[in-house]
């Protein structure tokens, strides 16, 4: 059976409609143009539905057959959102106030489908964090409000099940995946105080399952893999305090599940662009460092794995499968497009999409779509559809007039299309972009060209493991660390004469390292559990503690089991 034809909605100022993608990029005869002024569409998760709003109502059609669903009278919805098993339908609209109703109106519904019955309506005054996270099959839900997160459960919105407080929470986003899922939350630092990210396990919401605190981030992006074994954390300033960059301030965290976190060392200066997970959850790629940027992939252990050199670059994106990886150029960038086989680490072709807002992939995992978009461009809008190996396979200008406000490809379920071998370039396919030449005056021209120096040094793509890889900067560091450690354990233990004859085999506890170790580990336990009678003591007092140090006192009990087993093992 041959897989289905996948479908691109399209925004803009002459209407909203869909087009069939590769091979026939001809409009979707089942589903009419509608001439509405279209603020936002989506599609759900399946891509069975289509919902979107005209200027006078939100419409829910099928992709099929462009049949009707549900219509609601909602004319100022600026946001639309399916649950994962398209049993809801979220709306959201721009909070206002009105001479009746003091509070207000709320402004973000839930709807039940294909009813289209109300099922809650809350109160949401800001656009961040809007719609509510659920689970894959719609047993969990979760959603923000003043140092809260609430849990509900079944989609019955009309009983909190459960709540997780934490002073100052301002995002979250919860993993993917079936219940019970795992929340990511953030907390900005203040008065000195670190900001710091938690990882949860529902509904064991009392403790976290990982930690990671850092200065100097106004907000961060939270990414979790497919597998929801991990998540990335990029936090960002606005401003470089140093000066150094006009981009701010970013780093990059990475938190397991394990409990296990680390700070991702890069090797070059300068602002985080991207940042993408691999579908295969175990290798991730950043874009990073002044022009001409890095990228770079790592694996969990926050390793580099694959260094591709330095170009013009701010973006990366993973196909549906992950066996192609593009890197690209946008924005101030003139849309220099590279294509790797991101399994064997080889380039496969090159394009050029100039002036390009928007980037995605095909769920057929072979095409992509590069789009120049209004309000960010107003002139040249239209889309394309590339090959991966190379060639525009459809070509769509916008009239003249008209503007392109979205482009959007219909998703599908996984397995739907199959996985192909990467294929080669193309013979005869679209020709790599000319490097750009320096301006040469008219009455030099016909003069041999000097030679140039470059203003940048530029890298070549590198195996990060290789044998005769040259160790980075981060590398290096930590080579330094780990040799630092090795020497410091060497001098702590007293050097000993070789004996005339050999020696009887010593016992782990005879060993004068361990008895140091032993000795240092009682210390620190005492040390802690002197802590925690401290903070007992400003409870009796009265003394409101905070919940890390509630955190701390809980693990009174093991702390003193610990004790009590490193003072036998010292007799």
């Amino acid at each position: 059976m041959a897989p289905p034809v996948p479908l691109v909605a399209v925004r803009g100022s002459d209407g909203t409609w869909l087009l069939e993608g590769p091979p026939a990029y001809r409009e979707h005869a089942a589903f009419p143009r509608d001439p509405g002024t279209c603020r936002s569409l989506t599609f759900s998760r399946d891509g069975s539905l289509l919902a979107w709003c005209n200027g006078k109502c939100v419409r829910v059609t099928r992709t099929a057959d462009g049949s009707p669903v549900a219509a609601l009278e909602l004319p100022k919805t600026a946001r639309l959102e399916f649950s994962p098993l398209n049993n809801v339908l979220v709306t959201w609209q721009p909070y206002t106030k009105s001479a009746d109703a003091e509070r207000g109106e709320a402004n973000l519904g839930l709807w039940e489908l294909p009813s289209a019955g109300p099922l809650k309506a809350f109160y949401q005054k800001k656009v961040e964090a809007w719609c509510p996270g659920w689970s894959a099959d719609e047993k969990m839900a979760v959603r923000m409000v003043s140092n809260e997160l609430h849990f509900f459960e079944d989609n019955n919105f009309g009983v909190i099940a459960n709540k997780l407080h934490m002073d100052k929470v301002s995002d979250f986003e919860l993993s993917p995946g079936s219940y019970p899922g795992k929340v990511c939350v953030y907390v900005p630092g203040s008065k000195g105080a670190p900001s710091f990210v938690r990882l949860y396990q529902y509904p064991r919401l009392d403790s976290a399952l990982a930690t990671k605190s850092f200065y100097k981030a106004d907000h961060v992006g939270m990414l979790w893999n497919k597998k929801a074994s991990g998540v990335l954390v990029t936090a960002s300033m606005e401003v470089d305090k140093s000066g150094a960059s006009y981009y701010g301030e970013q780093t990059l965290h990475f938190l397991h599940v394990n409990g296990e976190t680390a700070h991702v060392q890069l090797a070059k200066n300068g602002p985080i662009y991207d940042v993408a997970w691999s579908p295969n959850s175990t290798q991730f790629c950043v874009v990073y460092g002044f022009m001409p940027a890095k990228a770079t992939v790592f694996d969990l252990k926050c390793d580099a794995v694959f260094d591709f050199g330095t170009g013009p670059r701010n973006s990366v994106y993973y196909s549906p499968r992950g066996n192609v990886m593009v890197l690209a150029g946008f924005g101030n960038l003139r849309g220099h497009i590279e294509v790797w086989d991101a399994k064997k680490y080889k380039q496969v072709s090159k394009a050029q999409a100039e002036n390009a807002t928007h980037f995605s992939w095909c769920p057929d995992g072979e095409h992509f779509l590069t789009a120049t978009c209004s309000p960010r461009l107003r002139v040249g809008n239209g889309f394309q559809v590339r090959h991966y190996a190379g060639g525009v396979a459809h070509e769509r200008p916008t009239p003249q007039g008209a503007e392109l406000w979205e482009v959007r490809w219909q998703p599908f379920p996984e397995g739907i299309f199959p996985e192909r071998a990467v294929v080669g370039a193309r013979p005869g396919g679209e020709p790599a972009p000319a490097p750009a030449l320096a301006y040469r005056p008219p009455a030099l021209r016909h003069l041999p060209a000097a030679p140039t120096s470059k203003l940048h040094e530029e890298e070549a793509p590198q195996n990060a493991r290789g044998p005769d890889k040259t160790p980075s900067k981060a590398a290096l560091k930590n080579q330094k660390k780990r040799e630092a450690r090795k020497a410091a354990k060497q001098e702590r233990q007293p050097e000993a004469e070789p004996p005339p004859h050999p020696a009887p085999e010593a016992r782990p506890s005879e060993s004068a390292g361990d008895t140091d170790d032993a000795d240092r580990k009682m210390k620190n336990v005492k040390k802690k559990l002197k802590a925690i009678e401290e903070l007992k003591e400003q409870r009796a007092a009265g003394k409101v503690l905070q919940k890390n140090q509630l955190d701390k006192m809980q693990k009174e009990a093991q702390l003193l089991e610990e004790l009590k087993h490193l003072e036998l093992h010292a007799l």
